[in-house]
């Protein structure tokens, strides 16, 4: 039995079936963590959210912002933008049954040794306020209509950019969501996010970090696996592990052996370069 995690798979159905092809996974033996992603701007996100569905007693994954927007857009929030591939899902005769599975999945997942999120986690957050905190955000997403609705009507934006503990109403929940999805980057006198830097380590201006190089961070039991963050591609050191290899952007798709760090990637099968051509 082994245990694995997967980066940003965003729609690229036959990266992640030739990659588990690849490792040998076996459905009902090994399990899988997925970083979040799952569907759009790749050619098939169908596919994939239907695959993940059908698997789910394998594999387990956690909401990204491309997950959100699907499901902001399916509320009649957000709009669909060049290059997005959801249509297909939320034209599809059962599409309900699938945005009701995808919305019903967490922002956190919390294992022994390891916690998967999509992004990051604030350095001043150790795992069980990090866990606290998903869980807010997911009560409303699994609540009511009513409060989904109003969730997704106050999700976008990028204010507030500082955590404070007596943050309230849908400013608390939209920032504990951009930690959560949207985080990279932030300020290293005040731990503020920063939504504007998305290139490399080697680009990090003097004045901002990557989240998991600030000082003190409060969550070292664990090490954080996470995607999201393209540039980066993978990394494991500073107790975190990133898996965004860039699949969609003609890069490679990459699991890890979570149990011997082994990895194993295939390359991009599209042909195209998603970078350039959206």
């Amino acid at each position: 039995m082994a245990h694995y995690a997967i980066g940003d798979v965003q729609g690229c159905f036959q990266e992640l079936t030739a990659l588990l092809n690849k490792i040998d996974f076996n459905h009902g033996k090994d399990t899988l963590w997925l970083t979040g992603d799952i569907v759009n701007r790749g050619p098939q996100s169908l596919e994939t959210l239907q695959f993940v569905m059908q698997h789910e007693s394998s594999i387990r994954t956690i909401l990204g912002n491309h997950d959100l927007h699907l499901l902001a857009v399916s509320y009649g929030y957000g709009e669909i933008k060049r290059g997005d591939t959801i249509l297909p899902i939320l034209e599809h005769p059962k599409s309900k049954k699938m945005l009701d599975w995808l919305q019903s999945q967490p922002l956190l997942i919390h294992g022994e040794n390891h916690v998967l999120v999509h992004a990051g986690l604030l350095p001043q957050w150790d795992i069980s306020q990090a866990e606290s905190l998903a869980r807010e955000v997911e009560t409303v997403l699994q609540g009511n209509d009513k409060k989904a609705k109003n969730y997704f009507s106050h999700m976008y934006g990028n204010k507030p950019r500082t955590w404070k503990s007596d943050l309230s109403g849908y400013d608390r929940l939209r920032m504990i969501t951009n930690v959560f999805t949207r985080m990279r980057a932030i300020t290293i006198d005040k731990n503020k996010l920063d939504y504007d830097f998305k290139a490399g380590l080697d680009k990090m201006p003097k004045d901002l970090c990557a989240w998991f190089e600030a000082p003190n961070r409060q969550h070292l039991s664990h090490t954080i696996v996470f995607g999201h963050w393209s540039a980066l591609g993978y990394l494991n050191q500073y107790q975190v592990i990133s898996l965004d290899t860039g699949a969609l952007w003609g890069g490679k798709l990459t699991a890890i052996n979570l149990e011997t760090n082994e990895i194993t990637q295939v390359p991009s099968q599209s042909g195209l370069h998603w970078k350039t051509a959206l």
